[in-house]
């Protein structure tokens, strides 16, 4: 025997046994997962139509790739942190039993990327701009904000230096957040470079500067006391962690940065990079929403040059990200290829923007049943009404009550309700109620299809 309850606004099942003894099995969706009812699916769904406009309008291409890789081809282009949080499956068959992985769901669409480009090479356009709206799965510990599925919209032009395709991306980016209703968000841009010349200007060895960027991330987290102390957990000196963590997270961070660079070539460089990207980019994105930030330091492994993130007032965190990733194709067995890109944080977004009327998104045109005879003729009726492009739903309930089936009408947002029963079938008309003013007409069968599309935009 099965019986449902909620309980703390989770649902569960109680299953009874013979003996009387009560289990309680959850049925809520898993942890880190969420379901999303109609209304949020059509605002996802809205936002989602938005970003791929944007991203058209700019020359990119769409692309799917599954939603698992094989595991070897996710490990290690994450770093140490991220690839802890690879999703993986465990091998199937006769090799369930050994608990080993061989696959993994996708953690992000930039190293599935990487592989399509390697895989197909020359049958892709050079360079190749491509666009993907998809879910990606981290095995993270879930939290306000933070899922273990979410989507990704990402888009990346594989194929060229030009710091034009730089810009292009972010000026993208940029466009897709002011279609959303973004308000105030600001890019923030910094370089790989600028990082590592900055760990060889405080001669922080080179074998454990990837793991201290990852260390350095944390600047937004955790105190800075907090961030020095990991620095020397990974040997680096209390004085040179203490810099270093001081150059990054003062108040004129910046323009520490800056001055630490001064008599480095590599740093200047990168710099000059950062500069270029804002240049190319200001008149489009507006100077007030790009900016240099030193202290801006993103832990993926495999970006190479230009990186940024976007903020809003608030909205927790990045809301956008990307950065130059050359070399990653060929990390994958692919040729040597530049490659750059960036990503919407769209499940940050959404639930901060202003909640729209859903009430426009209802049925156009709602038919009540008011006797088994009259199925027939509403079934041709609702066929004709879609076919001409209205939404159109029948009462699929029991109740022959018309005052019920009005209700449900209202409530599916309908603008128009047919009556049609045995007095319309003895007239050949049906009777059309105006859900918004209450007023009836009665409009001949053959003529209700034209009557109602000719007014739609009503």
């Amino acid at each position: 025997m099965v019986r449902a309850a909620g309980v703390a606004g989770l649902c569960r099942v109680w299953l009874v046994g013979k003996a009387g003894r009560v289990t309680a099995k959850r049925v809520d969706a898993a942890s880190g997962t969420r379901d999303f009812l109609a209304a949020d699916v059509r605002a996802r769904e809205e936002a989602f139509a938005l970003i791929r406009q944007t991203f058209d309008r700019y020359g990119f291409e769409p692309l799917q790739t599954p939603a698992f890789e094989r595991l070897e081809l996710l490990t290690g282009k994450y770093g140490e942190e991220g690839d802890k949080l690879v999703f993986k499956i465990l091998r199937r068959g006769e090799h369930e039993a050994t608990g080993e992985a061989d696959l993994a769901l996708r953690y992000d669409l930039t190293v599935p990327l990487a592989r399509v480009v390697a895989t197909y090479g020359s049958q892709l356009p050079s360079p190749y701009k491509r666009y993907a709206i998809a879910p990606v799965w981290r095995a993270d510990r879930p939290g306000k904000g933070r899922f273990r599925e979410f989507y990704q919209c990402d888009l990346d032009v594989v194929g060229s230096t030009s710091p034009l395709a730089d810009a292009e991306v972010v000026c993208a980016l940029a466009d897709a957040l002011s279609a959303l209703g973004v308000p105030e968000f600001r890019f923030l841009v910094n370089s790989r470079k600028v990082l590592y010349a900055l760990l060889d200007v405080f001669d922080v060895p080179g074998p454990v500067g990837g793991r201290a960027l990852i260390v350095l991330d944390k600047l937004d987290k955790l105190s800075p006391e907090a961030v020095a102390g990991e620095l020397l957990g990974l040997g680096l000196d209390a004085p040179t962690a203490t810099r270093l963590v001081e150059t990054l997270s003062g108040p004129d961070a910046d323009a520490s940065v800056r001055k630490a660079l001064a008599g480095s070539d590599a740093g200047r460089e990168g710099l000059a990079e950062v500069d270029q990207l804002i240049a190319l980019s200001v008149g489009q994105v507006g100077e007030h929403r790009i900016g240099f930030s030193g202290s801006l330091v993103r832990g993926l492994d495999y970006y190479t040059g230009p990186i940024y993130e976007v903020s809003a007032p608030g909205m927790p965190g990045s809301i956008a990200s990307g950065g130059r990733y050359d070399g990653l194709v060929a990390k994958l067995g692919g040729p040597d290829l530049p490659a750059c890109g960036g990503s919407l944080g769209v499940e940050r977004i959404l639930p901060l923007l202003p909640a729209k009327d859903t009430a426009g998104t209802g049925l156009d045109v709602a038919l009540t049943v008011l006797d088994s005879d009259s199925s027939a003729d509403l079934a041709r009726i609702a066929g004709g009404l879609r076919a001409a492009g209205l939404r159109t739903g029948v009462y699929l309930g029991s109740s022959g009550k018309l005052a019920r089936q009005l209700k449900w009408a209202n409530d599916q947002h309908a603008r128009y309700a047919l009556l049609y029963g045995a007095a319309e079938r003895e007239q050949g008309a049906v009777t059309v109620r105006d859900m918004r003013t209450g007023d009836q007409h009665a409009v001949p069968i053959e003529e209700v299809t034209a009557y109602l599309t000719g007014r739609r935009a009503e």
